[in-house]
């Protein structure tokens, strides 16, 4: 096969509507949305559209959705403005967020002396529901929790109902990044009592470059980016109008084709996993892969039994076979200090042996996992 695209974690292919809608809109819509003659309304009733849109899937009101630049901005911008803005002082996370949070997190800790603790994970990978429940019963300042929805290497996914419950109990505000998990699940917000959440448009076959953030009506959350008046001051900067079209285009394909699509990726997860124990002697699956309501369907994250000699060769190997796969989220590529999710629970002995993460769409097929794990069971041979 020429190629062989398993790093849909990290970014999937736009589908070929979005890129209709998006050269529509570019074609025959010039005009600045905050521009006040015809064309600028034009473009204005695009984005308004797509925000209303986005609104009814998430079952929020429109006027909790902001239009950023991706899933980093939108992080960013809620949890800067929660020390900012908000008087949050103590922010409780974990070692296993993306680091998009995890870097702001430690920026906030540094300039403005907050408070910093860390949800300890189970030897699962998940997050330590009892452990979150202390932190949350001793702290004694205004409390930011900001866990993610989907890990977005190991595919784990946080049990959103019950951290918003605790978050409430607490007097505490929640905020979960939820990049993963926006056009692959069906959310409804208005049953969940989460504060606020970051998505990205190219994580479910949208374009590159646009996301949002919800903030819960009345959060007061200000802008992190200064100039125009722009989304209701809370983001400041010309929209991009085709990039929204695209984005609302995106997630209304992902609703519609969402029961079909996810049943087709599941068996084909499975399916993976499957070859991989028949045909990989010691094959080890980091996460909570074998439990369909712990973990996402969309992803697999596997520890391989190869040996130390040959590990840093490996996915140069997959490569020039045409497979493309990652060892974890892609904004670290290049990193040579491993993983920080799988370091975070994995065993020493475990963490000698390569994991890699493979991360499926509707797009992919069994040919091509059967080709993956024949060149898998070559290398390691």
């Amino acid at each position: 096969m020429s190629q062989v695209y398993f790093d849909n974690a990290a970014t999937t292919a736009i589908r070929p509507e979005v890129l209709e809608r998006m050269i529509e809109v570019m074609r025959e819509v010039p005009g600045n949305p905050s521009s006040t003659h015809a064309v600028g309304r034009k473009a204005k009733s695009i984005i308004e559209q797509a925000r209303k849109t986005i609104a009814n899937y998430l079952h929020v009101t429109p006027g909790e959705i902001v239009f950023t630049s991706g899933g980093t901005e939108a992080d960013n911008l809620i949890i800067n403005s929660a020390v900012r803005d908000l008087g949050v002082r103590h922010i409780i996370t974990s070692p296993i967020e993306h680091h998009a949070v995890i870097h702001v997190v430690e920026h906030l800790q540094l300039a403005y002396d907050i408070k910093v603790s860390m949800v300890r994970i189970k030897e699962c990978g998940s997050v330590d529901l009892d452990h979150l429940t202390e932190l949350l019963a001793g702290s004694e300042e205004k409390t930011l929790v900001s866990l993610m929805h989907i890990n977005n290497e190991i595919g784990n996914m946080l049990d959103l109902e019950a951290v918003a419950k605790l978050a409430k109990e607490h007097n505490a505000l929640f905020h979960s990044d939820m990049v993963q998990s926006v056009g692959h699940f069906d959310l409804n917000l208005s049953e969940i009592p989460v504060d606020f959440i970051a998505a990205a448009a190219h994580k479910f076959h949208g374009p590159k470059g646009v996301g949002f953030a919800f903030l819960r009506k009345n959060s007061k959350v200000k802008s992190l980016i200064f100039g125009g008046g722009q989304e209701r001051g809370s983001r400041a900067g010309t929209e991009p109008v085709h990039n929204i079209a695209g984005m609302e285009t995106a997630l209304i394909k992902a609703q519609e084709n969402l029961a079909e699509e996810r049943a087709y990726i599941e068996e084909l997860k499975w399916y993976f996993k499957e070859q991989l124990e028949t045909h990989i002697p010691d094959v080890h699956f980091n996460g909570n892969c074998h439990d369909g309501s712990k973990s996402t369907y969309t992803l697999l994250n596997v520890c391989l039994p190869v040996p130390e000699d040959k590990a840093l060769m490996l996915l140069f190997q997959l490569d020039l076979k045409g497979i493309a796969c990652s060892k974890g989220s892609a904004c670290q590529s290049g990193s040579d200090q491993g993983s920080h999710v799988l370091n975070a629970f994995l065993t020493e002995d475990k963490l000698k042996k390569p994991s890699i993460r493979f991360s499926f769409s509707h797009e992919n097929t069994k040919e091509e996992v059967d080709y993956v794990v024949a060149t898998l069971k070559d290398f390691i041979a």
